[in-house]
């Protein structure tokens, strides 16, 4: 397939520093992408070669999960140089290429930033362990035992277990909110800060366009390190950690969502301010609070673009009653603010497995994201509706999966390779031995087979694409509430001159609703939705759309 360039270097001259919002930014997991050399691992180059692909999708931006130097206990979430990439991925002057392919295709690029941990083998982790008064021994979170040897106070690891490991060199215990190998570092320390500061820098300097920004809401800790209290069992939920993990049992108001937090992002904020078009999203992974914290983090246009939280990454449903909600909510606690929707990354189970959505609900749901007023994130192998992969236990790599097995499988089914052809076990991934089996449900899915087929979804998510493009309204317009009639959600769009109505039937039976005043002509055809009719009423049919634009003004 031949993909011709959008932008070119003469394009680039006029800056939108605004092009964040309302865009759609597709993730890669890198492990899993693309492998160029054989061992079976993604690398950079795999996602160089790949790039046309993703261009064609019409999406403005890609998220790279993280490639940094590291030992890999969390996959690069644990990371152990912020300033290079780890061999198995390839090289820096592999990334300059990539972002030298991405930008010719007229794509930005967004690098994900781990900064609330990193691994206990980083340098600076290695130092700060090694004595009480070292130059870096106050760089982590560090505090001494109760009388009783037992740790400070009661906080617990999402990855299962006490948030707090004993160091026998310092006879102290470490905080790390996830495993014992990522401890936390301390952000209440001005160098700290600094530092990570300067991470930044390095890679807006090497030309990324943005960073997607880890577990934002975990960077400061309470520094008088106050036990959480405890969560009564009607309000748990298992939106951030399965139902099995003791997480969920308590009310995490010290251990993350501290108000100086806010302090760090407004310092990252001047950084990405001195970049001519420089832009970040959050990830918020709060059960209670996160949109509210969403609101916060993102008001004002000095902290952080855009954030994301967990409402739609949810096992809830997205009924239309559901979707309303979620939408009022964010219209009462984002006002101020931006934000990021998306239904599938690599943390959850993919969306057309956890809701148990037929082909023509993955569509229906594709078109209603696609109108929805925020950023998108769009997660690789979406486009082509890949399913949860069933990974048998002996070929488990995620910690998290391990450790909570058999009721919580973890978060591999979601990061097995990309399919890009059925002529072979390992689908085009590789012509190794894939570091996760491709699940043989997925090779009928394989990206050559949809491409040869004009009805697949990958071509659906295209024009989604494409239709959203076309309408400033859909990219950077108001819209009023969302709204739900029964199984249909429903709201207005309007930029400028331009005002859509846009309905989603999102169940299998026909439904029929009223259309809003006005004279209304019909759009968008080829995503199958429908219009008005004569009857002034929409006829939709089982997971069926209708859009229309305003004539009347």
């Amino acid at each position: 397939m031949n993909v011709k360039a959008e932008l070119n270097a003469a394009d680039t001259v006029a800056v939108d520093k605004d092009w964040w919002r309302g865009a759609v930014i597709y993730q890669i997991y890198p492990r899993s992408y693309q492998d160029s050399n054989g061992d079976g691992i993604g690398d950079l180059n795999g996602i160089t070669s790949r790039l046309p692909h993703i261009a064609s999708l019409g999406v403005d931006a890609i998220w790279i999960s993280p490639f940094f130097t590291s030992p890999m206990k969390d996959f690069g979430y644990d990371v152990s140089d912020y300033c290079d990439v780890d061999p198995m991925f390839g090289t820096l002057a592999d990334f300059d290429a990539l972002i030298d392919a991405a930008h010719a295709l007229g794509l930005k690029v967004m690098i994900d930033l781990v900064l609330s941990h990193s691994s206990d083998l980083h340098p600076w982790f290695v130092e700060s362990r090694a004595s009480r008064d070292n130059p870096r021994a106050d760089w982590y979170v560090w505090s001494d035992p109760q009388p009783d040897g037992t740790p400070p106070n009661n906080w617990l690891s999402i990855f299962g277990g006490p948030a707090w490991q004993w160091d026998a060199r310092r006879e102290q215990y470490y905080l790390h909110n996830f495993l014992t190998s990522q401890p936390d570092l301390n952000f209440h320390n001005a160098d700290v800060q600094d530092a990570l500061l300067d991470v930044a820098r390095f890679w807006l300097d090497r030309g990324v366009d943005g960073f997607r920004l880890d577990t934002i809401n975990f960077y400061v800790h309470d520094k008088q390190l106050r036990s959480n209290p405890a969560l009564p069992p009607e309000e748990r939920d298992d939106t951030i950690a399965p139902r099995v993990n003791p997480y969920n049992h308590q009310h995490h108001l010290y251990s993350k969502n501290q108000p100086e937090n806010l302090d760090f992002l407004r310092r990252f904020r001047a950084v990405l301010d001195a970049y001519p078009a420089a832009a970040a999203v959050g990830e918020v992974g709060d059960a209670q609070m996160g949109l509210e914290i969403m609101g916060e983090y993102t008001s004002g246009g000095d902290k952080v673009h855009m954030c994301y939280s967990f409402e739609f990454l949810s096992g809830s449903a997205p009924s239309a009653e559901r979707v309303a909600h979620v939408m009022g909510q964010i219209d009462d606690k984002v006002a101020e603010g931006w934000a990021c929707l998306a239904f599938s990354n690599h943390d959850v189970i993919r969306h057309a497995s956890r809701w148990a959505l037929a082909p023509a609900a993955q569509r229906a749901l594709c078109t209603l994201m696609m109108c929805l007023r925020g950023s998108l994130c769009l997660y690789q192998g979406e486009e082509l509706g890949l399913t949860e992969a069933d990974v048998p236990f002996d070929a488990l790599q995620d910690p998290y999966g391990i450790e909570f097995w058999p009721e919580f499988k973890g978060r591999d089914g979601c990061r097995t390779p990309m399919v890009w052809e059925a002529s072979n076990q390992n689908g085009g991934f590789t012509t190794g031995t894939p570091w996760l089996p491709v699940s043989a449900d997925h090779l009928p899915r394989a990206a050559a087979l949809q491409e040869a087929d004009p009805g697949a979804l990958l071509h659906h998510y295209r024009r989604a694409i494409a239709f959203r493009r076309a309408h400033p309204a859909l990219v950077k317009g108001a819209h009023d509430k969302v709204r739900a009639s029964g199984s249909i959600v429903h709201f207005q769009r309007s930029h400028g001159a331009e005002t859509l109505f846009v309905a989603v039937n999102l169940s299998a039976e026909p439904a029929v609703m009223d259309m809003p005043e006005g004279r209304w002509q019909q759009v968008g055809q080829e995503l199958g939705a429908t219009g008005p009719a004569p009857d002034g009423r929409l006829h939709l049919g089982p997971w069926q759309p209708a859009l229309a634009v305003r004539l009347d003004g």
